[in-house]
C-alpha cells in the first residue's frame, strides 16, 4: 500500500469513528503502534486532522 492510500484509509476511518486513538488505527491497518502514530502526524502536519493527548492517550479527530 502506497503511503498516499495508507494515509487515505486512515482519513476515511477517521472520518468514520469520529474520534480515534492510535491503537486503534494500528489495529484496523495491521500496523505497528509506531507506523500508525507517524501517519497520523503526517496528517497532522497537512492540517487534516488534530491530536489531543488524554491521559497517556493520543485522540485524533477530524479538524
Amino acid at each position: 500500500m502506497s503511503e498516499r492510500d495508507f494515509n487515505k484509509e486512515i482519513m476515511k476511518i477517521v472520518e468514520r469513528v469520529k474520534v480515534v486513538t492510535t491503537s486503534e488505527i494500528a489495529a484496523e491497518l495491521k500496523v505497528s503502534w509506531n507506523t500508525a502514530e507517524n501517519h497520523l502526524l503526517e496528517l497532522t502536519i497537512e492540517n487534516k486532522i488534530t491530536r489531543m493527548k488524554k491521559a497517556g492517550v493520543n485522540l485524533w479527530v477530524i479538524k
